[in-house]
């Protein structure tokens, strides 16, 4: 079934950066810098390279900072959902900002982690690849094998139908969540605005078959903390990006 490509997205942004700290004492994770490019604007780029062309950002710490930032961007529309007045989480941010969304499908992306060699392919695979016929989110996921970054178990394992399941209580599993999704985003009708983890949606998903995973087709970056920081900023060095 082919379905138009979105053209808005949810740029997640209003996170403390905690693991990030110091840099993030007196900056937003969101405007940290790798190679020269700040996160927020590798996750724009790549996105409006796809045909975006319209981005809920929410804001939260240092929001100030971020609205000054994102004002240089003359290739989309950006629209805040502000939530300087308390804390959401990636659930309760979406939840909040359900009516700037529209009904049609969505892009949802993070703002600490991206992909090399630099490109749009994987967003616009991600939306050719989705199917609300048979999937409310469609995930992409790394191969825990092609990342940097990322020191955790692997949180999905990927059936022959493309329909994921969480790791639960294995030791590992093969896929990692790479921070960019496609939803429905009625999936958030009903949602109250409270702090809670898209992870709620997610396992309400999952026992329908209903959140799938496309697998990335590059290397995939997490810069999680100044060490994945300074790594990533060696491999470009050394790769390109």
């Amino acid at each position: 079934m082919s379905v138009p490509k979105p053209h808005t997205a949810m740029v997640l942004a209003a996170g403390l950066g905690t693991r990030m700290r110091p840099l993030t004492d007196e900056r937003p994770k969101p405007l940290i810098e790798v190679r020269g490019r700040a996160l927020i604007d590798r996750t724009l780029d790549a996105l409006a390279g796809a045909g975006v062309n319209r981005a809920v950002v929410n804001v939260h710490y240092l929001a100030d900072q971020v609205e000054a930032h994102l004002k240089s961007r003359t290739d989309m529309e950006i629209v805040i959902s502000d939530e300087r007045g308390e804390v959401l989480e990636t659930g309760g941010a979406l939840a909040k900002a359900r009516a700037l969304l529209g009904d049609d499908p969505v892009f949802v992306a993070n703002t600490d982690a991206f992909w090399a060699p630099a490109s749009s392919q994987p967003v616009e695979a991600l939306a050719a690849a989705f199917d609300p016929g048979r999937m409310d989110a469609l995930l992409l996921v790394a191969d825990t094998g092609q990342t940097l970054g990322f020191d955790g178990a692997g949180d999905f394992f990927l059936q022959d139908d493309g329909a994921l399941i969480r790791r639960g209580e294995a030791d590992s599993a093969p896929y990692a969540y790479c921070g960019l999704r496609i939803i429905c985003p009625q999936l958030y009708d009903a949602e109250p605005v409270e702090r809670f983890s898209a992870l709620r949606v997610w396992d309400r998903l999952i026992p329908q078959r209903r959140l799938h995973g496309l697998v990335l087709d590059r290397f995939w970056l997490h810069v999680g903390d100044p060490q994945a920081l300074k790594d990533a900023d060696m491999w470009l060095a050394c790769h390109g990006g």
